[in-house]
Formats: C-alpha cells, sequence, structure tokens
C-alpha cells in the first residue's frame, strides 16, 4: 500500500511539473475557433481600405500600419483580459519598431501626395479615421482580443526591420477574428447573429466620416 501511494504521488508530481514547464497561453475559449489565413500582400480585398495604383513598398506600409491600428484599437478595447497583456505589447511594439512605424506612416502620407495631391492630409486623414474604425467590434471581442494579443506577442519577437513579415503572415487572421464565432465546445446560440465588418469603400462615409445608412449605419 505504501508503495502504490508513493508510485502515485510520484506520477502526480511528474505532471505537475510537466504543467509548470509548459508556456502559459491566455485563452478565451475552451476549445478556439480558427481564424487561420493565408498571406496578404495589401492589396486583397477585406485586408484594408482600397489603396488604387499602390506601390509594393506603399502596400507593404499598409499591411503594417493595419496591423498597427488593429493592435492599437485592442490596446483599448481588451483592457478586461489583462492576461492577455494588449495593452503592454502594444507599448513594448511602439517602442521596438518605432522606425518602422514611423517609416510606414510616411510611406502612406506619399502614396496620398502622389495620387490626390490637392486632397492629399485630408484623405490621409480619413484613411486613418477608417482603418481604426474597421477594426472596433462588439460580438466578436473575445476572438479579436486573443488574435491580436497573439499577433502582438509574435510581433515583439521580430527582430527590427522584419515587422512586415508577421503583418503579411498574420492580417488575414486579425481580419478573420472580426466575424462574430462561438466556443466550438458548446452549440451554437440563437442569440448570436453574424455582425459583419464595416464597409471600407469611401462611397459608404459621409464627409465626417460617418457610415451611411444605405451601408447600414444609421439613418
Amino acid at each position: 500500500m505504501q508503495f502504490d501511494w508513493m508510485r502515485r504521488a510520484g506520477a502526480a508530481a511528474a505532471i505537475t511539473g510537466i504543467l509548470a514547464a509548459a508556456p502559459a497561453s491566455a485563452q478565451m475559449f475552451w476549445n478556439p475557433p480558427s481564424f487561420a489565413g493565408t498571406p496578404v500582400k495589401g492589396d486583397e480585398p477585406g485586408i484594408g481600405l482600397p489603396m488604387p495604383g499602390a506601390t509594393a513598398k506603399e502596400l507593404s506600409a499598409h499591411l503594417i500600419w493595419n496591423m498597427r491600428a488593429g493592435l492599437n484599437v485592442a490596446a483599448l478595447q481588451c483592457q478586461f483580459a489583462p492576461m492577455l497583456m494588449t495593452v503592454r505589447n502594444y507599448n513594448h511594439l511602439l517602442a521596438q519598431h518605432s522606425k518602422e512605424f514611423a517609416a510606414a506612416y510616411t510611406m502612406i502620407g506619399g502614396y496620398f501626395k502622389r495620387t490626390q495631391p490637392k486632397t492629399w492630409q485630408k484623405s490621409l486623414d480619413s484613411y486613418t479615421t477608417k482603418t481604426y474604425n474597421g477594426f472596433s467590434t462588439l460580438k466578436a471581442q473575445l476572438s479579436f482580443c486573443q488574435v491580436a494579443s497573439s499577433i502582438g506577442q509574435e510581433a515583439l519577437m521580430r527582430p527590427k526591420g522584419q515587422l512586415l513579415l508577421t503583418a503579411e503572415n498574420r492580417m488575414r487572421e486579425f481580419r478573420n477574428s472580426l466575424i462574430p464565432v462561438q466556443d466550438r465546445l458548446f452549440p451554437a446560440a440563437r442569440w448570436l447573429t453574424p455582425q459583419p465588418v464595416p464597409p471600407l469603400d469611401d462611397r459608404c462615409y459621409d464627409r465626417k466620416n460617418r457610415l451611411k445608412a444605405s451601408c447600414g449605419g444609421q439613418a
């Protein structure tokens, strides 16, 4: 009997050691849905605002700035779950990749100066506002926050100058996380209704960047 008790205690200690050694991973679901997507270059539909005539470098800047906007929104919207560290991730990311973010913003500004020379500043401001608004979510908050946490952690691990790799590989996933889903461990709830991602077409917004009723805004 004493040997059996010691064997069980040893097994329990071994399991505890394994669990303690495993890296912690904050989860908002018992069985997380998959939001994975294929890599993008920046001109794919649904990734961000249209950038007609943009060069490859301008599209890369567009991707980086969209990722930054999403992580910024997450830092504001996901504070209900401190274990996701979205605020910490974002603040450290700004410090670690400040030059890349600054270069991306300058590149985007150059795009609007080149394509819309008379109204470039207004167009740039509108682009920035709509990009941030495009990450606002309510019914998909859990999935958005979990994915944002993961992307922020990966971006922090990137050496300086390689932030684009995370943006290319994870932006489709970031956008997918804005679509409401339920934990795969439970059956779909009747109250869960799909909430479409805000439209990105300029024609859907008035001069004050408010969503028009014809595109789903309030009349």
